[in-house]
């Protein structure tokens, strides 16, 4: 490997040479070839999907080891391992001592204050946080890895607040929040790309600022298994039928439904017409025609966006939140009339999603609705974000997919029955949170702990354990 290559990447590479299964120059490739990437979870898990379908399995029993193995020894070099409880120690401690300072910069001019919250925002991207908050009558703080950590122990002045979230706006956005007290929107600086989202609250003015990706990524970058991204391109097949990206707030739904829009913009040509807000990650007309319409800017409501995008010519019709009845009932709808619609919806998993898409109607449209559903959906994507143990956040995720058996179980309402039917429709492209947990422990981008903790199956906890058992003996 190159003296850059980040040394667990160097360790990992070092031990499989050394027997035999892989050589430098190819590690060196596959390295260059990941955008020299600094993760040794994708560069192993891209590793692992190369090797010849019959030794895979063997592989994948050992991969765990060799990285913990790579972990430690570069925790070691680094100084960050505990020889005491012999492991790498997965706690960071950040410095923000040196972030740019809010402290009274209501006595600044606007100029200095707008540089100030920029130059905090683009430090804290190399940080690994999701969301900056300043807020009246409170320090600012950050969401990292999915936990709250103050950035400084100055209180911000309702003077301060209102200087720090103003400075980004221009004089019409500042009328508009004065006018309606709340305000979302996208801001765009250079590459970089923020949402934001402003507030009146009783100490004053309270904004929170997420950190857009500054890139398209790919499926396997975002957390798939190559397995499951296999799955989701043939989802992506489809000329008409509705595909649903769901999880909570925070999950990544809307970076992973960008990915899908990037593949079927390189793979098809189609017009594409995508209804969000606001718009967070910008799509380029590829191969096919992407029309991007922002909520309150371009159109006024999704469902009005909606509504008009079926008069538009579209082949594909992307619906950044499905939360109303007229949403999703135009939704539905356009997805038997020749349309392929991909929306996004805040539910838990997939049974809790149809329940879900079934509940805004009333009673007596239920029926009618279920029987729409049953023949238009083509499948349901739930993921969520979970710490992996090794210091950083991993994605989990389960698919649902429409096949005769779940088509039947929509028709008849009996959505309790969908669990039952994912875990044996795995060789169907399904899987469910335990199963996908499992397959990442299998592949060493999550610990044992991280895995147990989000486990509710006793019968794969079990082979978790016992795969752990394994493993203790190389």
């Amino acid at each position: 490997m190159t003296p850059d290559t980040p040394l667990d990447i160097q360790y990992f590479v070092s031990a499989l040479a050394s027997n035999g299964a892989i050589t430098d120059e190819y590690a060196v490739q596959l390295w260059e070839s990941l955008g020299r990437t600094d993760s040794l979870d994708y560069f192993a898990n891209t590793l692992l999907q190369a090797f010849p379908p019959e030794i895979q399995g063997a592989w994948a029993a050992q991969f765990p080891a060799y990285i913990d193995y790579a972990r430690q020894q570069a925790a070691a070099v680094s100084g960050n391992y505990n020889a005491n409880a012999g492991m790498a120690m997965t706690e960071e401690t950040v410095d923000y001592s040196t972030l740019p300072s809010l402290e009274n910069v209501s006595r600044f001019d606007v100029g200095e204050v707008r540089q100030r919250v920029l130059s905090l925002l683009s430090r804290l991207r190399s940080l690994k946080c999701s969301d900056l908050h300043l807020s009246a009558g409170s320090p600012p703080f950050v969401r990292r890895l999915l936990k709250i950590e103050r950035i400084a122990s100055y209180v911000l002045s309702a003077e301060d607040a209102e200087a720090v979230n103003f400075a980004l706006l221009s004089d019409e956005q500042i009328a508009n929040f004065k006018k309606e007290q709340d305000m979302s929107f996208a801001l765009e600086v250079g590459r970089d790309r923020f949402r934001v989202c402003l507030m009146e609250q009783k100490d004053g003015i309270a904004g929170s600022y997420r950190l857009v990706p500054d890139r398209l990524m790919s499926l396997d970058e975002l957390g798939f298994m190559r397995r499951d991204v296999e799955t989701i391109k043939r989802l992506l097949d489809y000329n008409n039928g509705l595909i649903l990206v769901t999880g909570p707030l925070g999950a990544g739904k809307t970076t992973t439904l960008a990915s899908m829009i990037n593949i079927i913009n390189e793979k098809r040509q189609d017009h594409i017409i995508s209804v969000e807000d606001p718009i967070e990650i910008l799509q380029y007309s590829n191969n096919c025609q992407v029309s991007q319409r922002e909520v309150g800017k371009h159109t006024n409501t999704y469902h009005s966006a909606l509504k008009a995008s079926l008069r538009e010519d579209p082949d594909i019709i992307v619906i950044g939140e499905m939360h109303d009845l007229e949403t999703i009932e135009n939704a539905i709808t356009a997805s038997e009339t020749g349309h392929l619609v991909i929306g996004t919806l805040h539910t838990g998993d997939a049974p809790n999603t149809l329940n879900r898409l079934l509940d805004v109607f009333p009673p007596n449209q239920q029926p009618q609705i279920r029987a729409m559903t049953a023949g238009s959906m083509r499948g349901i994507i739930c993921q969520k974000l979970i710490p992996n143990g090794f210091g950083d956040l991993t994605m989990i995720y389960e698919i649902m997919l429409n096949t005769m058996s779940v088509s039947n179980i929509i028709n008849e309402g009996n959505s309790f029955r969908l669990h039952s039917t994912m875990v044996t429709s795995t060789k169907q492209g399904m899987c469910t949170f335990d199963q996908c947990i499992y397959e990442k422990y299998a592949q060493g981008l999550i610990t044992k702990e991280a895995a147990l903790a989000e486990m509710r199956d006793e019968t794969i906890i079990a082979q978790v354990k016992m795969l752990w058992a394994q493993n203790q003996q190389y």
